[in-house]
């Protein structure tokens, strides 16, 4: 008998993830019952418009905020439940956490292998010898394409040199995720194509799962899913591969999805509802393979009754889409 092959657990996983804000005595809710799921060794875009809920998402996933409601869990630990001292062990050793700015990252009286080494060392306490700290911090900064600076001090380092350090910092203690809030923002184009494809580099070689919130378009050409957040959900995911043909060319296709949640809501794309002059509610008709969805006056293009269901009118949790 074959035995049976249990798909790994996911590394970030969220449930109708909710967090409120009181704002002036108002209520604002940043997610509203947000749902993602991360495989492990998977490296995630995150994008969205300012005040989408992705920063949000990810404080709450470094453990810097907690949810108001719902599920997070991050290699295996519940977000939910954790006490100070199970946070703090949490950020020292499951996640390594990469700023947008570049001065957050790392110690500026420090040189790049000791601010390696002080991580280490907050990490594991006196555990690791001198030795052993030294030779970690070289063999991150190697990979990163930048052993010749271990002994640079940040003010020595460029933007783009600072930002591959501090992924050698937040990697120092070997996390199972590493999160990076707009690391290339403060960047050049040229300096924002070196980090990312240092991640993507650690991604391949450590396996280490990575999730990056970006507004950096040029993320699409180093990683193969990128997720979408809108108004506190999500909303589409990009899914990209490449395929040889016949010939031994390869092309890189991407296809586009919306992402239906767990009870059955979806958002569709703002582009396709307004050049179809759709808003406030919709038809919907279930084919055989797919369901149809029609402006309310759009009958003609409906299906005939002889054939298939009529339209029916969306429940509230269609219309919610």
């Amino acid at each position: 008998m074959t035995p049976t092959t249990l798909a790994p657990e996911p590394h970030i996983l969220c449930a109708d993830l909710v967090r409120i804000f009181a704002v002036q005595g108002l209520e604002v809710q940043a997610l509203q019952g947000l749902n993602l799921s991360v495989d492990p060794g998977e490296l995630v875009a995150i994008i969205g418009a300012s005040g989408s809920g992705k920063s949000t998402l990810l404080s709450i996933l470094s453990g810097l905020d907690s949810p108001t409601a719902g599920t997070a869990v991050v290699a295996g630990t519940d977000l939910t439940s954790m006490t100070r001292a199970q946070r703090v062990a949490y950020q020292r050793h499951t996640v390594g956490f990469i700023w947008q700015q570049t001065a957050m990252n790392l110690l500026p009286y420090l040189t790049a292998a000791e601010n390696i080494g002080l991580a280490l060392t907050i990490a594991g306490g006196s555990s690791a010898s001198r030795k052993a700290r030294a030779s970690r911090a070289a063999e991150l900064l190697e990979l990163l394409g930048i052993g010749d600076l271990a002994d640079r001090l940040p003010t020595e380092l460029s933007g783009g040199q600072q930002q591959r350090v501090a992924v050698a910092v937040a990697l120092a203690n070997a996390p199972s995720v590493l999160l990076a809030d707009e690391p290339t923002g403060e960047l050049d184009e040229h300096a924002s194509v070196e980090v990312l494809s240092a991640m993507e580099r650690v991604n391949v070689e450590l396996g280490v799962t990575t999730l990056i919130v970006t507004h950096d378009p040029a993320v699409s050409e180093h990683v193969r899913r990128t997720v979408q957040i809108r108004d506190g959900r999500t909303s589409t995911e990009v899914l990209r591969r490449v395929h040889t043909d016949e010939h031994g060319t390869e092309h890189h296709l991407a296809e586009e999805f919306a992402v239906l949640d767990r009870v059955g809501r979806l958002q569709l794309p703002k582009e396709f509802t307004t050049e179809l002059g759709m808003r406030d509610r919709v038809r919907l008709s279930l084919e055989p393979d797919h369901i149809g969805v029609w402006k309310p006056g759009q009958t003609d293009a409906a299906p005939d009754t002889d054939t298939g269901p009529a339209p029916t009118e969306p429940s509230s949790a269609e219309e919610e889409s």
